[in-house]
């Protein structure tokens, strides 16, 4: 296990991670500041308490409301020779 540093809005957080996947956390560390920012930014300075729940309410937003990704004619074709494959595998 890892631990990184990530800053969020000039504060300092230690974050554990699995080994390996410390520049992931990093990135995802500067895209959580960058989110942060626009919103003091915008409404201005808040107690941490309530920037914590904005920006959770923020990026629970943009979670639910990213468009999700439909499945193209070759990934139907193959998950169905995906099917065929185990079908025959199980005699069925």
């Amino acid at each position: 296990m890892s631990v990184v540093t990530i800053s969020i809005v000039n504060k300092n957080y230690q974050m554990g991670c699995e080994d390996g996947q410390e520049a992931r956390l990093i990135e995802l560390g500067r895209i959580v500041d960058a989110r942060a920012r626009e919103i003091l930014d915008k409404i201005g300075p808040l107690p941490e308490n309530s920037l914590l729940a904005t920006l959770c309410i923020v990026l629970a937003d943009s979670i639910h409301n990213r468009p999700v990704a439909a499945a193209t004619d070759s990934d139907l074709r193959e998950i169905l020779a995906r099917i065929r494959e185990i079908k025959h595998k199980i005699g069925a």
